[in-house]
């Protein structure tokens, strides 16, 4: 979905596809077709941005392959979807029946994270649409914290480095600009907008910036106009945004608040919980662990890594950070320039929802992604952007 800003620039929205995770190209060649299309001709658009997630096997399919890069693009163009940004943050198993701790791997010091976003560099510049020069991809925030050490983190920086320097050969290329944004999530390194200042800071190169992800930025208590004003004052791009919104829980001291969070404790995915006290971010890496006695103090409001449904909080007494994701859009698209030009919502946990609130059908998934944009489109038009046909 594409919108005009006021000042003239266009703004694309998206869904991000690791909600239906694939590890090969067929895979993602089957997404397509059953679910992104169908979330289309839902919300009547001939034409609807997505945010692909392409595994390390579907991405090497398409690098070395010509013709499967030609088939897919095909495939887009006849499902009436464009290609603008990437989810290069998870590098393979994501649809694995435990991800946790394993979708922060390889990282920034390993060649194979290097080796992964190059390539899917070079197949986002080949899906760009005819009309767009200018790409994003989302990747993880250098490393998960505890393994990381001064020799790990001069790996990462020099592996970005390079990275930055072929993104420059690439656009000599191709004529095509694609950008990487650290996404900063709670648990790793760079854990939060302002930790994110230093490092590019230090590297100095407009093409690396940030993803920000309105869950992880709820998660970790942050301001959003305090934040994305830092990140700009420091000369920092905000390469793309994902809109999500993270688990709320006011009064986390209740038995009843805990029981209703206990219900969104589940095998799968990582859900980093924290609270703001007196003294500062208190956390744990996962929400079974903050539920545990006297684990996390529970005088202030929690809120858990969670991606929850944009358009449907959870019931009472828990609810979501959508305030947070509605005035980080303010301060993203409603001024009177766009501080990104590239949305993307991200709801991966659809599946991983209590199993009252799951969906049990394509169509029930695609009618709730449908929900999300809409949501997302209501925001953008009541900023003052125009959609697009």
């Amino acid at each position: 979905m594409r919108f005009r800003h006021p000042d003239g620039s266009t703004v694309h929205l998206a869904y991000c596809t690791n909600v239906h995770p694939a590890e090969t190209l067929d895979g993602v060649l089957a997404q397509l077709r059953d679910h992104c299309e169908p979330v289309r001709k839902r919300l009547g658009r001939d034409r609807l941005g997505i945010g692909l997630w392409l595994a390390k096997d579907a991405a090497h399919a398409l690098v070395t392959d010509p013709s499967a890069l030609r088939r897919l693009r095909t495939e887009l163009d006849t499902r009436g979807l464009e290609v603008v940004t990437l989810n290069g943050f998870p590098y393979e198993g994501f649809g694995a029946e435990e991800v946790k701790y394993r979708v922060y791997k390889p990282d920034w010091a390993d060649p194979e994270r290097l080796d992964h976003t190059t390539a899917l560099a070079r197949v986002l510049a080949g899906l760009l649409p005819d009309d767009v020069t200018e790409g994003t991809i989302s990747t993880l925030p250098l490393a998960w914290r505890t393994v990381y050490d001064d020799t790990r983190a001069a790996k990462a920086t020099t592996a970005l480095i390079t990275l930055a320097e072929r993104l420059d050969a690439l656009e000599e290329l191709t004529g095509r600009s694609i950008r990487i944004g650290l996404e900063p999530e709670p648990g790793c390194t760079v854990e939060t907008t302002a930790d994110a200042i230093a490092p590019l800071t230090a590297i100095g190169h407009d093409r690396l910036g940030v993803c920000v992800d309105t869950c992880h930025l709820a998660t970790s208590f942050e301001a959003p106009h305090t934040a994305l004003d830092a990140l700009t004052n420091a000369g920092v791009p905000i390469v793309k945004s994902q809109l999500s919104a993270a688990l709320h829980a006011e009064h986390p001291h209740l038995p009843e608040v805990r029981e209703a969070l206990a219900a969104f404790d589940e095998p799968r995915f990582l859900h980093q919980t924290r609270t703001l006290t007196a003294a500062g971010l208190r956390g744990t890496d996962d929400l079974g662990e903050a539920l545990k006695e006297d684990a996390l103090p529970d005088a202030s409001p929690w809120r858990a890594h969670f991606h929850v449904p944009l358009h449907a909080a959870p019931a009472a007494p828990l609810t979501s950070t959508l305030p947070v994701l509605k005035d980080a859009l303010t301060r993203l698209v409603g001024g009177s320039h766009p501080l990104t030009r590239h949305l993307e919502v991200e709801t991966y946990t659809w599946q991983a929802l209590p199993p009252e609130l799951r969906p049990r059908a394509r169509a029930q998934l695609a009618d709730g992604i449908a929900a999300e944009l809409t949501l997302a489109r209501d925001l953008l038009t009541d900023l003052g952007l125009k959609e697009l046909p």
